[in-house]
């Protein structure tokens, strides 16, 4: 049970912590532009893909070799979700980021709460754990958003006040 749980928690981790530092490093090179999708699809798709894989092997637990394959599908299902965000091509302008991230971060949460409904307390607590990174993402990108909007606006003022008016 204890193993299960930490083997939840480590997928989750990866997901909402490892895959967005490679695409952070690896950004920019090519490969990004050419597996990325536009953002409903990445989001639609993995959240679809999380919570078959999430549900279906807390139901139907797999071998070890099919484990190990379907956490590889969910890993690449993680760079398509987080490429939108963090990516080059297809990347969404801050409110769009903003809300994707604040969107993705409950319904990601949700096969957890199934999890933990079908009995498998520790494994759901563990992914909710280890996803919270996904909401200080959010968290990240509006304060960032907030912070540049804020400098646009101070700059804008400062040109308008240092003009003189013309007489």
């Amino acid at each position: 049970m204890v193993i299960e749980a930490v083997e939840m928690g480590w997928a989750a981790f990866v997901i909402a912590v490892l895959v967005p530092a490679v695409i952070l490093i690896t950004r920019a090179g090519r490969f990004w532009q050419r597996v990325t999708l536009p953002p409903a699809p990445a989001l639609s798709l993995f959240l679809l893909l999380h919570a078959a894989v999430t549900l279906g092997s807390c139901r139907y637990p797999p071998g070890p070799l099919l484990h190990r394959a379907l956490e590889a599908v969910l890993i690449a299902g993680g760079f398509l979700f987080w490429l939108p965000v963090l990516g080059t091509r297809h990347r969404l302008s801050d409110p769009g980021r903003c809300m994707y991230l604040f969107l993705a971060a409950p319904l990601l949460d949700m096969p957890a709460v199934g999890m933990i409904a079908l009995g498998d307390t520790f494994g759901g607590l563990a992914m909710i754990v280890a996803m919270l990174p996904i909401g200080i993402a959010a968290m990240v990108v509006t304060w960032r958003w907030v912070i540049d909007e804020e400098r646009i606006q101070t700059a804008a003022a400062h040109e308008l006040s240092s003009e003189s008016p013309v007489g």
